[in-house]
C-alpha cells in the first residue's frame, strides 16, 4: 500500500487507518490480515524460527519480516592452512582454463599467440594437479595433527596427551603456590 492510500480524504475517517494498519500488521502476504470488514482471525503459531520466540508484542512492535533468517552451518568451516591451499588452487585452475580457452581460440583464429598460450596450459595443468593434491594432502596431514583421524598412527593422541600432562602440571603447582599463600605467605619459616 502506498503512501496515497495511506493518506485518505478525512471523510474515509478511521476506516483507512485501520486497513492501513491491519495490512501492516500482517507480517506474511498469504496470511489474510483482518480488517474491519473481516472477521479477526489467529494466526498459526509455528513451532521453528523466530515467531516460536517472540513475544505477542514484538510481533506489533515490529511490521516487517526480516529479509533472512540465519541457520545453523551444516558443516564445520575448513581449517586455515587448508582453506588457504583450497584458495591457491583454485585460483591456479580458473587461471588454467582461461589459458586454454584463449590458447584454442587463438589456433582457432591463426594467431601467432596460440602456441605460447599452449606451452602455457600444459604447464599451467602441471601447476593445477599440484595445487589440487597440495589441497588433500594438506587436509590429511592437518586431519593427523589435530586428531579428526581416530587410528593408533595418529599424532594427535600423543599431542594430546602431552597438553593433559601439562595442564595437570599447572594446576598442581597452582595449588601449591595457593597452599604456601594460605599458611602465611613469603618468609615466615615456622608458625608463631
Amino acid at each position: 500500500m502506498g503512501t496515497a492510500e495511506r493518506r485518505r480524504a478525512p471523510e474515509d475517517g478511521g476506516a483507512a487507518e485501520s486497513a492501513a494498519r491491519s495490512v501492516a500488521e500482517a507480517p506474511e502476504r498469504d496470511i489474510p490480515a483482518a480488517g474491519p470488514d473481516t472477521p479477526a482471525r489467529k494466526r498459526p503459531e509455528r513451532s521453528e524460527g523466530r515467531e516460536a520466540r517472540e513475544t505477542p508484542g514484538a510481533r506489533e512492535q515490529s511490521p516487517y519480516r526480516p529479509l533472512w533468517t540465519e541457520e545453523p552451518a551444516r558443516r564445520r568451516r575448513l581449517p586455515d592452512p587448508v582453506r588457504t591451499a583450497a584458495v591457491r588452487a583454485v585460483l591456479v585452475v580458473a587461471v588454467t582454463l582461461i589459458m586454454a580457452m584463449v590458447a584454442f581460440l587463438c589456433t582457432m583464429a591463426g594467431s601467432w599467440l596460440a602456441f605460447p598460450m599452449v606451452i602455457g596450459s600444459v604447464a599451467g595443468t602441471v601447476v593445477a594437479t599440484w595445487g589440487v593434491l597440495d589441497v588433500w594432502v594438506t587436509r590429511q596431514v592437518w586431519n593427523q595433527r589435530h586428531g579428526v583421524v581416530s587410528m593408533p598412527s595418529s599424532t594427535a593422541r600423543a599431542m594430546r596427551r602431552e597438553r593433559r600432562r601439562a595442564r595437570r602440571q599447572a594446576r598442581s603447582a597452582e595449588r601449591v603456590q595457593e597452599r604456601i599463600r594460605r599458611r602465611g605467605g613469603a618468609g615466615q619459616l615456622s608458625h608463631p
